[in-house]
């Protein structure tokens, strides 16, 4: 399935919205979902965490599902394994969410579809942290290298 690129306006209106769910929040700092969320938290985001094992993170309630979330929350960023993300886009869908970011690496080409014809505004293919500023570190230097060539949205 071919892919629409991506552009900068996309993930700009994805990332104005300071209310947000994050799927695959873990409550390890070690791991990818928690920096991301604490990433995301110290920009300022009012954040809603999705983890079926846990009540509480970071002293927020955590969500089991997309259909306890606040009916107001209407962005989400995915940052699951790939067996998980079909179902949370249908599950984003059913709710009501209208804006996904799914994590490079968790995209699957069905997820995709599933999105693109329900009409989301999807990001997709892209590093979250190349884009919550301010960028730092590896991330940073990935964004200058995409940038010299010419690889970073428009």
């Amino acid at each position: 399935m071919k892919v629409s690129k991506i552009s900068l306006s996309q993930i700009r209106q994805f990332l104005d919205a300071k209310k947000m769910a994050v799927a695959g929040v873990s409550r390890n700092p070690k791991k990818f979902g928690y920096q991301a969320f604490k990433a995301l938290q110290g920009q300022g985001y009012e954040l809603f965490p999705l983890n079926p094992n846990a009540t509480e993170i970071d002293n927020l309630q955590a969500y089991s599902t997309i259909s306890q979330l606040p009916e107001e929350v209407k962005h989400l960023v995915i940052l699951t394994p790939k067996t998980e993300t079909e179902k949370l886009v249908m599950e984003a869908i059913a709710h009501g969410i209208d804006h996904i970011w799914i994590q490079q690496m968790s995209d699957t080409p069905e997820a995709i579809k599933i999105a693109s014809e329900a009409g989301v505004c999807l990001v997709t293919r892209q590093c979250i942290f190349m884009w919550v500023e301010p960028v730092t570190g590896i991330h940073k230097v990935h964004r200058s290298i995409k940038k010299f060539f010419g690889l970073l949205p428009r």
